[in-house]
């Protein structure tokens, strides 16, 4: 066991594990974090996308011990206090959720994207997005919400 101390969602975290625990894990065992969720444990579906210094990565093959406390780790519970980041709100109005499992990863691989691209075309989203799997199939409506959402951001600029 080793203690490691994580920047998550703005507030310092303190926890004991072994070193090889996934931020997953800590996230949802040890701090009740439970919006990240576990697809597939081998970073490929992305249900477990959080961001680490605002770049989308897979909190299942992210070991603790490959963090340190001056890094800003933000889950879906620290996108924002009520909800209403513009991509929460266009999910909304899409209704692009249907059982809902994969949601949150997909939410925070649209929001790195819109970060990094305010703007981005059908192509830049699919392409963006293509590593982030919906079992339920509701990729049309994931692709409206985030042209929503771009939307938004765009005109709160």
């Amino acid at each position: 066991m080793a203690a490691y101390s994580l920047n998550i969602n703005n507030k310092i975290f303190q926890v004991d594990v072994e070193e090889d625990t996934s931020l997953l894990w800590v996230l949802r065992e040890h701090l009740g974090l439970t919006g990240t969720k576990y697809g597939c444990g081998i970073a490929l579906c992305g249900s477990c996308t959080v961001h680490v210094d605002g770049n989308p990565m897979r909190a299942c093959a992210m070991p603790v011990n490959g963090l340190d406390k001056n890094q800003k780790i933000t889950t879906i519970e620290g996108l924002s206090e009520n909800g209403d980041h513009p991509v929460q709100e266009a999910w909304i109005e899409a209704q692009a959720p249907q059982c809902g499992y994969c949601q949150s990863g997909q939410i925070m691989q649209a929001v790195a994207l819109l970060g990094e691209n305010p703007n981005p075309t059908k192509q830049e989203i699919k392409a963006y997005m293509n590593g982030n799997l919906c079992r339920c199939g509701t990729y049309l409506r994931i692709l409206k919400a985030i042209e929503l959402a771009a939307g938004k951001i765009a005109a709160k600029t």
